[in-house]
């Protein structure tokens, strides 16, 4: 049985956990079963490791190996698996593999696992999935070689229920599955598919000390964050998507504006999203440009109809009936910093608290500035200079209680070691403190304004 979601060709996850927590809440049917999780190292395995906690689960790797083309290494002409059985594709031929080459690749990538599986399983045998419900699960499917000869050997071992699950596959590798596998699971097979890491944000290599980390690891405390729902807001002027997740009983929401050049995929916005998700406050990331507008300047630096943007997205989630009642906060990165600002003096009673992470908060304008009413924290990166000294200047012409922090040693995005999770901890902190406790915000009428935003799932 074949199972995928609705996908488009603009979807991407943030990371491998990302794709993880959400590939986890497609087979969440699984959960109780106690399935075997088998991961395809090494990108498959913080995958499989995300799924495996979620699910109440075991997890281990099957251990199979693409062969390269004689050709370029890169493409696979088949695959060979643990008991050094070899599976070919139909253009093994094409790419001029003969057999001879074939054997040779073949013994060169059986060497690899078996030291691989001596180096991930010390001391112990390789868990058995004999009668257990097994899901074998990589981070994409390019040409599916690798995923049909991991099957292959899982169904030698007399599983009670064989599934193949991914977050991306090239829809003619996916149809190849299905004879393979009880039930397939994909969440994303776009009909012009580029490569695996096209559809991440961060997708980083994996290594052999990561794999052997992840084996080893206690189940992750974040397996269970809320899997984003996708949210449209239809403004008079854009179609504009959004992910919204929200964990049980959330004490509040962040509304999270991003600067220029970023979108809602932002890997430093998500892992600020995952911190607020675990300290149990609801997240909304939403593009604030259309495709077209990002690659323009005069649209990105264009604050004040940012700002109204932003305040026709709050108007919708203060109308919302389950989420109206939640105290707000704005987040604001680079240029959306300012919209945040003017947001929340435009609409003081709507605005519980305000983050600024290497914003402009001077884009707002110093009259905008001296109406914000609400708590406001102004994280820069310490050798930042320039937009360091444009925030004091903000930080002076704001009358409500209001903070500037400074990370040390830290450039613009925060990439040196240790500098966006200390970043990010500034901001959830800020949250946790003045998001507290449930307001009651008078409901407003839609209208044809600013306000005509509607959150629809």
């Amino acid at each position: 049985m074949m199972k995928r979601f609705p996908s488009s060709t603009s979807r991407r996850y943030a990371d491998r956990d990302d794709a993880g927590r959400q590939l986890a809440e497609a087979l969440a049917d699984f959960r109780g079963q106690r399935p075997l999780v088998l991961a395809i190292p090494r990108g498959g395995v913080p995958v499989g490791r995300i799924v495996a906690d979620a699910l109440d689960g075991d997890l281990d790797v099957v251990l199979v190996r693409k062969l390269g083309s004689p050709i370029n290494c890169e493409v696979a002409i088949g695959a060979v698996d643990e008991q050094g059985r070899v599976q070919l594709t139909a253009s093994a031929g094409v790419a001029g593999a003969g057999m001879s080459y074939v054997r040779a690749e073949a013994a060169r990538q059986l060497a690899t696992i078996r030291k691989r599986r001596a180096a991930y399983s010390p001391g112990r045998h390789p868990a058995d999935p004999t009668g257990r419900v097994v899901i074998v699960v990589d981070d994409g499917l390019a040409t599916g070689a690798t995923m049909r000869a991991a099957l292959a050997a899982v169904r030698r071992q007399h599983p009670a229920l064989l599934v193949a699950a991914v977050p991306v596959a090239a829809p003619e590798s996916l149809a190849e599955l299905e004879d393979l596998a009880d039930r397939v699971v994909c969440l994303l097979a776009p009909a012009h598919f580029r490569a695996v890491g096209a559809f991440y944000g961060e997708f980083e290599p994996v290594d052999d000390t990561d794999v052997l980390h992840l084996l080893s690891a206690p189940p992750r405390a974040d397996a269970g964050l809320p899997v984003p729902q996708a949210v449209t807001f239809d403004l008079p002027d854009a179609c504009l998507p959004g992910d919204l997740a929200m964990p049980p009983d959330a004490r509040g929401l962040v509304i999270f504006a991003h600067g220029s050049g970023a979108d809602r995929d932002s890997p430093r916005d998500r892992c600020l999203a995952h911190l607020l998700q675990r300290s149990g406050m609801g997240t909304l990331l939403f593009d604030m440009l259309t495709p077209e507008e990002v690659i323009s300047p005069a649209a990105v630096f264009d604050i004040a109809a940012l700002a109204d943007r932003l305040a026709a997205v709050v108007a919708a989630v203060r109308r919302d009936p389950a989420l109206g009642q939640l105290p707000l906060g704005l987040f604001g990165a680079g240029t959306g910093a300012g919209a945040v600002l003017a947001v929340a003096a435009q609409r003081p009673r709507d605005v519980a608290a305000v983050v600024s992470r290497s914003g402009r908060p001077d884009l707002a304008g110093a009259a905008t500035l001296a109406r914000v009413t609400a708590p406001t924290l102004l994280i820069v990166a310490g050798l930042d200079r320039q937009v360091l000294s444009l925030n004091r200047a903000a930080q002076r012409r704001i009358p409500a209680k209001n903070e500037l922090a400074v990370v040390p040693g830290a450039t613009h995005l925060f990439p040196e070691p240790g500098t966006l999770e200390t970043a990010s901890r500034l901001a959830r902190d800020w949250f946790a403190r003045w998001l507290g406790t449930r307001i009651h915000a008078p409901r407003r009428k839609p209208s044809n304004g600013p306000d005509a935003g509607r959150l629809a799932g």
